[in-house]
Order: structure tokens, then C-alpha cells, then sequence
């Protein structure tokens, strides 16, 4: 492979990393004005939020072209086609990952016609901000090429399942003591374990990009502690 094709390879897997950062930075903007627009009943947020979707499906598409051209053209081998389909599978991710976003978004008409306790859209807020801290990681590293980072992310996915069984027997127990507090607690709880379905795709988006890099598979024996289907009601 002569000196030209190769930078032009090179120049177009660096698009593909740059459109990468661009689905993680705007999926976790999604995330934060998801949220944001959740614990302050912003509806007009929460509408940018819905519409910021197209944008992010129209990136996805632009990767998976360019991929997928980038395949038929240069016919790579070996790292190489391990960094292109595992984009291709990061950009599934990040893309779901808007799409989780947006369905917080659509919820912000109906918990706003409910009393929410402040500490119950704090406990969302603390978790979505643990969420957060993940995606950005995941993608800072990735585009860093510092594999020995993806393993440690993947297991912080624990922390988030934790308090998402917190939050998930919190919201039950305002449910039960108050009946009037059902409509807004079962959207926020619908709300709450679409944030750790995200902290799910950001392990996802961990364990190819550690594959990517190294060629090796992360252990199997990822740590999974959503306890919701066992909790019960704090006394």
C-alpha cells in the first residue's frame, strides 16, 4: 500500500473517530437537557431534546455510509477493520443512547402535571450525572486510544445499577404512601431505568472499543446488580 492511500485511509478513519465524538458529545447533551428538562418541567427543552434525535440518526447514517464505503474501497484487514465495524457498532450505541434520551424528553408534559418531592427529582438528577460522567469517559478514552481505561468503565456500570435499585424503591415507597404521587412516580421510574439501559450502551461502547484497540475481548463475567425485580418498599 503506497504512502498516499495509506494517509488517505488514515484521513478517513480520523472522519469516522471525529464522527464518533460528535454522537457522544450530543448524546450527552440529549441526556443532560433530558434531564434538566425533566426536574424543572421545561417542555420547550424537553422539545429540542425530541427534535435533536433527527440530528443524531443523520449522523449515524453519515458514519455507517463511510464506513461501509470505507470497507468496499480499501478492503482493510486485521486493526483496521476492527476500528471500522466497531464504530459502526459504537454509533448503534450512542445512537440508542438518544433515542433513551428522547423518551425521557417526551415524559416532561406528564410528571409536570404531578407534585414531585424535590429529593425525588434529585435522586434522578445524582444518577443521571453518574450516567453522564460514564459516556464521556467512554469516548474521551476511546478517541484517546487508552484501552487499559475500558475495563475500569465497564465495571463502574455497577455504581449506576446500584442506584438505580435506590431510586427505584424510593419512588415505591412515595407511591405507596400517597396515591397522589403514582402518575408522577411511574414516570419517573420509566425515566430512571431508561438512564441505566444508557449506562448499559455505555458499556456496550466500552467493551468494542477495548476490542478495537487490542484485538481482545473484555472477561464475560460483567458485574450486573439491578436488584428492582427483589426490592420492596423501604419500611
Amino acid at each position: 500500500m503506497g504512502k498516499h492511500t495509506v494517509t488517505s485511509f488514515d484521513d478517513e478513519l480520523g472522519h469516522i473517530d471525529r464522527l464518533i465524538r460528535d454522537m457522544g458529545d450530543l448524546a450527552a447533551s440529549m441526556v443532560s437537557a433530558s434531564i434538566q428538562a425533566l426536574v424543572s418541567s421545561d417542555s420547550a427543552l424537553g422539545q429540542r431534546v425530541i427534535s435533536d434525535d433527527t440530528v443524531m440518526d443523520a449522523r449515524q447514517r453519515e458514519l455507517d455510509d463511510r464506513a461501509i464505503t470505507l470497507i468496499a474501497k480499501r478492503q482493510p484487514m486485521a486493526q483496521d477493520l476492527r476500528a471500522v465495524v466497531g464504530a459502526i457498532r459504537m454509533a448503534g450505541d450512542l445512537e440508542r443512547i438518544g433515542d433513551l434520551a428522547k423518551n425521557i424528553a417526551k415524559r416532561v408534559s406528564a410528571v409536570g402535571q404531578g407534585s414531585t418531592p424535590r429529593n425525588l427529582a434529585h435522586s434522578i438528577e445524582t444518577m443521571s450525572a453518574m450516567v453522564l460522567e460514564q459516556l464521556n469517559a467512554v469516548v474521551d478514552k476511546y478517541v484517546a486510544r487508552e484501552p487499559e481505561a475500558m475495563q475500569g468503565l465497564r465495571a463502574a456500570d455497577e455504581k449506576i445499577d446500584v442506584k438505580y435499585t435506590a431510586v427505584f424503591r424510593e419512588l415505591l415507597t412515595y407511591m405507596m404512601e400517597d396515591p397522589r404521587n403514582i402518575t408522577a412516580c411511574t414516570h419517573l421510574l420509566f425515566c430512571a431505568k431508561n438512564l441505566e439501559r444508557i449506562g448499559d450502551h455505555v458499556t456496550n461502547i466500552a467493551e468494542n472499543a477495548y476490542y478495537v484497540m487490542t484485538g481482545q475481548q473484555l472477561p464475560p463475567n460483567r458485574p450486573k446488580l439491578d436488584e428492582t425485580s427483589l426490592a420492596s418498599p423501604a419500611a
